[in-house]
């Protein structure tokens, strides 16, 4: 009975340190709260603007609409008194222009579908609704800031008439 109760201590014993040596296995690993807290150096990408204003100075602009409605642009497409676009005597077809009114700084962008304007001291003519966007129906012409929207990288976007 000895060596049976000598046996069982024995087998208690093994079972409480295997127990014991097993917790502390258990312990030596990161808990789920230690594993976030870990130190990740910020690796943030760095966001570069795609999209340029290029100063092109102030114009003197006016707005034209009814009487050209639904009649051929320069460009061949049917002008939409209503569109944010403007006519301009040189710049390239499609060209892209943010318009500030600075009186009211409200401001749009316009493409350019159009010749003109035909009146001496005036460098643009903007549709009647990019007019209405920037408050000139009423004064009819103004001098407004003008800059070129350039995508980075490209010169002259492509712009499809369908």
């Amino acid at each position: 009975m000895k060596s049976l109760t000598k046996f069982l201590i024995l087998l208690i014993m093994i079972s409480l340190v295997g127990f014991t040596l097993t917790k502390e296995e258990e312990n030596t690993e990161p808990t789920k709260n230690e594993a976030e807290s870990v130190y990740v150096e910020d690796e943030s990408p760095v966001i570069t603007p795609v999209v340029e204003y290029i100063n092109k100075g102030v114009m003197k602009a006016s707005w034209y609409g009814p009487k050209f409605h639904g009649h051929a642009t320069a460009n061949g497409e049917e002008y939409d008194q209503m569109a944010f676009t403007a006519a301009h005597k040189s710049l390239k077809f499609g060209t892209l222009l943010r318009v500030t009114n600075p009186k009211n700084d409200k401001q749009v962008i316009v493409r350019i579908n159009d010749r003109g304007p035909y009146i001496t001291g005036r460098q643009l003519d903007l549709s009647k609704g990019a007019a209405l966007a920037l408050g000139l129906i009423e004064k009819g012409v103004a001098k407004l800031k003008i800059e070129e929207v350039a995508l980075k990288g490209v010169n002259f976007p492509a712009v499809s008439l369908n």
